[in-house]
């Protein structure tokens, strides 16, 4: 355990991780800082906890709101294990100093597996002919679809949203996205086509979701953009739920609008049990479980690792989260 001192201040560098993490994080930065894990902290807990820490680590279960980061009187720097920020207060953080640092390119590949896989069971009705199946109904005159190509359209093209585009070229689709902030050479690389969002409702046979949760995402996806998506198209959201308006996707998939769709998350986690999408069986439903593989977990791990002895040493993380 170190307990030396830092650039920061005499006293040694001190981190508090709430959210289970990979043990590889523990192991590489505990040479360079005094590592406490305390899981389930109540806010109570958490408010009292953070008072004296450097460094707090936390995946998307604990919140870190402006009374946390109020609370902080030495944290330099929030570490988020993954991608999405949307339960830390950002702008508070950036007003008090504090960087907020996350691993954009970790989970990327175990995402878009998860985002593939999802479209191949909608395209096939894999879900819902395993359980006629086991229930002794022979379904053997359904069809499915191809992927091969079909149009799938990427809401986002970052790290995830070019890895699903990847992935998909290998099955023949036709890849086009939306994606105001992306470079347009960057879509050329890809060979990936930038359209507008109305264009890629219109013309996507498969539609993906892979944008952060921000007031401008906030209900991208309601009524009025379901109502001109293409007959029978799919839609998959393995980012985050509240881009996706669920009380107008429960009513495009009961009025036929959209063929099925595939959810990883939800606006409220976990989605209480008399969720009406429960009641449908044209869609595929998952317990956020994007990153959760053993790959990513490592690769969370190694990047927050990194990027935390770079501020231990007063160096520039690598991952700094932009403030909102």
């Amino acid at each position: 355990m170190y307990t030396g001192t830092t650039g920061f201040s005499s006293l040694p560098f001190k981190v508090l991780v709430t959210d289970p993490v990979d043990e590889e994080f523990i192991k590489k930065v505990s040479d360079k800082a005094e590592v406490e894990v305390t899981l389930k902290l109540t806010r109570e807990e958490l408010l009292e906890k953070v008072k004296d820490v450097d460094a707090l680590v936390v995946r998307s279960r604990t919140k870190v709101t402006r009374e946390v980061i109020d609370s902080a009187r030495r944290l330099k720097v929030i570490v988020r294990a993954g991608v999405g920020v949307d339960n830390i207060d950002v702008k508070a953080a950036f007003e008090k100093g504090v960087q907020v640092i996350n691993t954009p390119k970790a989970p990327a590949v175990s995402v878009a597996e998860l985002t593939i896989g999802f479209m191949l069971a909608l395209a096939r009705g894999i879900v819902r002919l395993n359980e006629a199946t086991k229930n002794g109904t022979w379904l053997k005159g359904e069809m499915g679809i191809e992927l091969n190509g079909k149009v799938l359209g990427l809401i986002g093209l970052g790290s995830i949203g070019s890895e699903v585009a990847r992935l998909a070229k290998a099955f023949g689709m036709k890849v086009q996205a939306y994606d105001p902030y992306v470079p347009p050479e960057h879509a050329d690389r890809l060979s990936v086509k930038l359209v507008s969002l109305e264009e890629l409702l219109r013309t996507s046979d498969f539609i993906s979701i892979h944008v952060p949760l921000t007031p401008e995402t906030k209900g991208l996806i309601g009524r009025d953009e379901l109502n001109i998506v293409k007959n029978g198209a799919f839609l998959i959201n393995t980012a985050r739920g509240g881009v996706v308006d669920e009380a107008a996707l429960y009513e495009a998939l009961k009025n036929g609008k959209l063929a099925g769709a595939a959810l990883d998350v939800f606006e409220r986690e976990p989605p209480p049990p008399d969720h009406p999408l429960f009641k449908l069986d044209n869609v595929i439903l998952t317990p956020h479980i994007g990153g959760s593989t053993d790959g990513a977990q490592l690769r969370i791990a190694l990047t927050m690792a990194e990027d935390l002895l770079r501020v231990i040493r007063g160096e520039k993380p690598l991952n700094v989260v932009k403030a909102i």
